[in-house]
């Protein structure tokens, strides 16, 4: 009997455990939906392009870029994509990164309450663009940090979470 009972509970348990890893591999994951979101509100494909998001004594830098030097098409939509985004943040709206990553970032409330005191310059660089924001203000220049740490986590960059 005890035989019996002991093979019971371990049948069951397999059943609960596959159960389990059948559900958990078909739900999407996180980071596949936030890339889902992204790419819709970005504008191209983030498997086709490589995000940075740098820490500087006066800000930090966000950077996109085409990964094929050939891919002419990500390269122009990267650029149209920070050109506005850069005039969006000036402005102090953040609808974008709200957008793909669901929740409002962490930083976002102090830079848009500061929105005069940092500035956004887009640029264009090899294969992509950059948004380089900057600030003098100590207040601005954390929440900056912050909204910057935040994405390298989200978007799983590997760059560094303090100043180089």
């Amino acid at each position: 009997m005890k035989t019996y009972f002991r093979r019971s509970i371990l049948a069951a348990s397999m059943l609960a455990i596959a159960t389990l890893v059948i559900v958990y591999a078909q739900e999407p994951k996180a980071d596949e939906q936030m890339n889902k979101r992204g790419d819709h509100v970005m504008g191209f494909d983030h498997m086709k392009t490589t995000h940075h998001f740098l820490l500087q004594e006066q800000g930090g830098s966000i950077e996109v870029t085409a990964n094929n030097a050939d891919d002419v098409e990500s390269s122009k939509q990267i650029r149209m994509h920070l050109k506005h985004i850069a005039m969006m943040f000036a402005e102090g709206n953040f609808k974008a990164p709200m957008l793909i990553h669901d929740q409002t970032p962490p930083g976002v409330p102090v830079m848009q309450k500061l929105k005069g005191e940092i500035t956004y310059d887009f640029e264009e660089i090899d294969r992509g663009a950059a948004v380089r924001i900057s600030t003098k203000n100590p207040t601005a220049l954390k929440a900056i940090h912050d909204f910057l740490r935040f994405q390298i986590k989200e978007h799983k960059t590997g760059d560094l979470l303090h100043l180089q």
